[in-house]
C-alpha cells in the first residue's frame, strides 16, 4: 500500500512540473480572423450603364445566346467564392454586398483570384435571370442522389470530390430581353473581363468577309470545313455517319444535326471537309435545301510556303539558272565514276578471261606436268 501511495505522488510530481514547465516557457499563437484573412480582397464596384432592349427574348435569340455563351473564356476580376452564387443586377448593384462578401470569401474560400481564368461551363434562362455556372458551378452532380440508398447500395457513389466552382446570376428588371452575347459580356464587366477573343472569334477574323458575316450570323454555306461550322453553329446535338443508298463502295459521309422539333433544325452534310448539303426543316415552312457552292469561289488555302529573299525555288541551282544537284556522297571536284550516277561500280577483273591454255615450252610444259600431275613417287610400306 505505501507503494503504490507514493508511485501516485511520484507522477502527480511530474504532471505539475510539465505543468509548471510549459507555463513558464515562451511561446507565441497566431490567430487569423476575417479581417486579415480578407485584407486583400477588392470589392469596389462601380455599376454598367448599358442601354437595354425592350422586347422579350424569343425562342431563336434564346438559342443563339446559350451557343455564344456556353465555353466560353474570361478573366475574373474580383475573388469569386467557390460553392457559393453572387447576384448581379442590370445596370444595377452587387449583391451581397462588401462586408458580406468579404465573410463569404472567408467562409467558402476562392474559386477563382483576380485575373485568374474562368469558363462558362453552364447556362441556363430563367424568367427575369440568366444563371451561368463557372468554372463547373457551385454542385456537384447527382448532389442529392447521393444520399439515396437502394438496400446497402448508394445510387450514385459518393467520390469525395467536392464542388470547386461559383455562380454569377444575372437579373433583369423584367422578363429576358433579346439580348445578345457582347451585351450580355458588357453586363458582366464588374465580375467578369471578356475581352479575350475566343479561338473561334480570332479564326473568323482571318476569313474573307463573306464567310466571317456567315458566321457572325450563324449561318452555314455549301462549301464551309468542319472548323467554320463550328464557329458558326457551335457543337452539333447529334452527328450521324451514313453510306449512300444503292452505291455500297462509295464514301461515307457524315451528317450534323442541329435543333429538334418544333425548333428550326438543320442538317449539315459533310463529305470529307466539306459541307455538301444543307437542310433546313422549320416549322409550317417548305423544307429548304442548298446543294451548290456558296464560298464565291474561296477554298481554305493549302501549306505554302514563302520564298524569303536568298531562297531558292524547287529546281534552282546556285546560280538559279541551273537544277541543283542531287545530294551525293562524293568530295567536291571528285569525278563521277565510270558507268554514270546511280549505278553499282564492281571492281575490274585483272585475271584473263581468256579460257584456252597458255602457250608455253616443252620444257616448261613438262615441268608444270610433273608439278602438278599425279605423284608417282614409290610408297614406303
Amino acid at each position: 500500500m505505501a507503494l503504490s501511495k507514493h508511485r501516485s505522488a511520484r507522477w502527480i510530481f511530474v504532471i505539475g512540473f510539465l505543468v509548471l514547465a510549459a507555463a513558464s516557457s515562451p511561446s507565441q499563437v497566431f490567430v487569423v480572423g476575417e479581417a486579415s484573412a480578407t485584407a486583400d480582397i477588392t470589392t469596389d464596384f462601380t455599376p454598367t450603364e448599358l442601354p437595354l432592349p425592350t422586347t422579350q427574348m424569343t425562342e431563336r435569340g434564346r438559342r443563339e445566346l446559350i451557343r455564344d455563351l456556353e465555353q466560353e473564356q474570361g478573366f475574373a476580376h474580383r475573388a469569386l467564392p467557390v460553392a457559393a452564387s453572387v447576384t448581379l443586377r442590370a445596370n444595377g448593384p452587387l449583391t451581397p454586398g462588401p462586408a458580406e462578401y468579404r465573410q463569404l470569401i472567408y467562409k467558402k474560400g476562392q474559386s477563382a483570384a483576380p485575373g485568374d481564368r474562368v469558363i462558362i461551363t453552364a447556362m441556363q434562362i430563367k424568367g427575369d435571370r440568366l444563371i451561368l455556372d463557372l468554372n463547373g458551378g457551385p454542385y456537384l452532380k447527382h448532389r442529392f442522389l447521393r444520399h439515396v440508398q437502394l438496400g446497402d447500395n448508394p445510387v450514385v457513389a459518393d467520390t469525395g470530390e467536392q464542388a470547386t466552382g461559383s455562380r454569377v446570376t444575372l437579373i433583369f428588371a423584367g422578363p429576358v430581353p433579346e439580348i445578345s452575347a457582347p451585351e450580355v459580356k458588357a453586363l458582366l464587366a464588374p465580375v467578369i473581363d471578356f475581352g479575350v477573343k475566343s479561338s473561334e472569334q480570332a479564326y473568323a477574323d482571318t476569313l474573307p468577309p463573306v464567310l466571317k458575316e456567315a458566321i457572325s450570323a450563324h449561318d452555314v454555306l455549301v462549301g464551309m470545313t468542319h472548323r467554320m461550322v463550328l464557329a458558326a453553329l457551335g457543337a452539333p446535338e447529334s452527328k450521324i455517319r451514313e453510306q449512300p443508298d444503292g452505291d455500297p463502295n462509295g464514301g461515307r459521309y457524315e451528317e450534323w444535326i442541329y435543333g429538334h422539333v418544333p425548333q428550326t433544325v438543320h442538317f449539315v452534310r459533310f463529305v470529307g471537309d466539306r459541307v455538301t448539303l444543307v437542310e433546313i426543316a422549320a416549322l409550317g415552312k417548305p423544307l429548304e435545301i442548298h446543294d451548290k457552292d456558296e464560298m464565291g469561289g474561296y477554298s481554305s488555302p493549302d501549306a505554302i510556303h514563302e520564298i524569303a529573299m536568298g531562297d531558292k525555288t524547287q529546281g534552282e541551282g546556285e546560280s538559279g539558272s541551273t537544277r541543283a544537284a542531287p545530294p551525293s556522297l562524293r568530295q567536291p571536284g571528285e569525278a563521277v565514276p565510270p558507268g554514270g550516277p546511280n549505278k553499282v561500280q564492281f571492281p575490274t577483273d585483272t585475271r584473263s578471261t581468256s579460257t584456252s591454255p597458255p602457250t608455253s615450252s616443252p620444257s616448261t610444259s613438262s615441268t608444270t606436268t610433273s608439278a602438278t600431275g599425279p605423284s608417282t613417287a614409290p610408297h614406303l610400306l
